[in-house]
């Protein structure tokens, strides 16, 4: 279930962001229905084919579609989920043993399947076609994914999955992996995360059979089905499948968080799921979103084989809940090898509570930068991934402090605030400075952008 896709933009990003120079040895994990191999993270750096980049065993061609950058493609095969003890591995541990226990089928044996080593190299028909995301949806754009090019890319959502899991003859199961969005930098987004995407469908004896004269009741209304689309759904049944939802969705938070927690749900748009709704917790006093959710678009699930079934679906972020649950400040720790990070995880059991013990506060060094904008478009997370790629986690925020339009010439001046704090040790002068003039060298050269430094 893709998260949040309103906050999508769009734009373009520099063709030279990955030289043809870029090359990533792996074993290639195949895509569809494979729980069991995770991604490899061996990579080396040699020279290969001109104009093309290797990553886990495949070659793909490079076009002008291509922005991604070597810095994003050596997080690929991390697999941050699955290594023991860490945070993100714990959340989905707890996460995998509620549904577990939670939901079994006849046999006694879990109902949901759990997929966690899925490629994370998709094609853009997975990431979006399969899930009816319009052709001039914004959310397909260069600004906001890393392309590899113009049919293959680092997957943006676990919702790629979907359709390839449902079409295998899956009912109910969770897929979970690294995802990739060019997006702000702060202290609660990175251009990786992890997220788990959870789906379930019924069939009509399984939604109304311990509902009281329910006989008589059925998923779809009267109506031409074709090739492509069932019937619209019923009222009783949209209504029964909300509820299901949601009161899955409690109790998996209920069961992380502890009794009381309060929760409330918000209106939203996804595109292939009607309603739809972000789940809302109240946490430590204070409103948090943690997932988004909804009842699955019947051509979705008509398309992908299961035709006489409606189901739901939903996403959540790991980073998420355990930024919340431990109390984590900075998103960029859960990429940290410090030992005083990761051995607080360390815990005989996956429900033990943990109370995060923050690692020493280095001071930030703080440096503005300021430029003309270029008269052809210019987008904010083109200077975003330009910084990343260049600072890396030296850089813990960028904010746009200040924007003026030349009173005669009419042209427009961005002033960006870049604060670097390493998260393990103190930064000197002297390597921030470095920093900042490669990015003030790159984003003249790359952006087309005219100084004011």
């Amino acid at each position: 279930m893709a998260m949040l896709w309103k906050f999508m933009r769009v734009a373009k990003y520099s063709k030279t962001a990955l030289p043809p120079t870029v090359k990533i040895r792996g074993i290639p994990t195949h895509l569809r229905h494979s729980s069991s191999k995770s991604v490899p993270s061996e990579f080396a750096a040699c020279t290969p084919c001109s104009n093309t980049v290797e990553l886990l065993g495949k070659t793909y061609a490079q076009d002008e579609y291509s922005n991604v950058t070597e810095k994003i493609l050596s997080k690929v095969g991390k697999n941050l989920h699955n290594k023991k003890h860490h945070p993100l591995w714990l959340i989905k541990e707890q996460i995998k043993d509620h549904f577990y226990k939670q939901y079994v089928g006849r046999r006694g044996n879990p109902l949901f399947s759990v997929y966690d080593g899925l490629s994370p190299v998709v094609t853009v028909q997975q990431n979006f076609d399969s899930l009816l995301i319009p052709q001039n949806h914004a959310s397909r754009s260069k600004e906001d994914n890393y392309y590899l090019n113009r049919g293959h890319m680092l997957r943006a959502h676990t919702s790629a999955h979907q359709w390839d899991l449902i079409h295998s003859g899956l009912d109910a199961f969770l897929a979970v992996g690294d995802v990739y969005r060019r997006d702000t930098i702060d202290n609660t987004h990175y251009p990786v995360f992890h997220q788990m995407e959870g789906v379930r469908l019924f069939s009509c004896h399984e939604l109304f059979s311990n509902i009281a004269d329910g006989e008589g009741l059925q998923l779809f209304e009267q109506g031409h089905r074709t090739a492509h689309k069932q019937e619209c759904h019923t009222m009783e049944a949209v209504r029964l499948v909300e509820f299901n939802l949601k009161q899955v969705l409690t109790k998996l938070m209920t069961h992380i968080f502890g009794d009381g927690l309060q929760v409330r749900w918000v209106d939203c748009y996804f595109p292939f799921t009607h309603p739809s709704f972000e789940m809302e917790i109240n946490f430590q006093g204070e409103w948090m979103e943690v997932l988004g959710c909804g009842v699955m678009e019947q051509q979705l699930v008509n398309s992908a084989g299961a035709r006489d079934k409606i189901g739901w679906a939903f996403g959540l972020g790991l980073e998420r809940l355990a930024m919340i649950l431990y109390n984590i400040p900075d998103i960029r720790l859960f990429w940290s090898e410090d030992e005083r990070f990761l051995k607080q995880f360390v815990v005989p059991h996956i429900w033990q509570k943990i109370k995060f013990q923050p690692l020493s506060k280095y001071p930030p060094l703080i440096n503005d930068i300021s430029f003309w904008l270029p008269s052809e478009t210019y987008s904010k997370n083109d200077f975003y991934e330009l910084v990343r790629t260049i600072g890396g986690d030296l850089i813990e925020k960028v904010v746009l402090v200040d924007e003026f339009t030349h009173p005669k010439t009419k042209k427009v001046s961005h002033c960006y605030r870049i604060i670097y704090r390493h998260p393990e040790k103190t930064l000197t002068q002297g390597e921030v400075h470095r920093v900042h003039q490669a990015i003030e060298e790159s984003v003249v050269r790359e952006l087309g952008v005219e100084g004011r430094f």
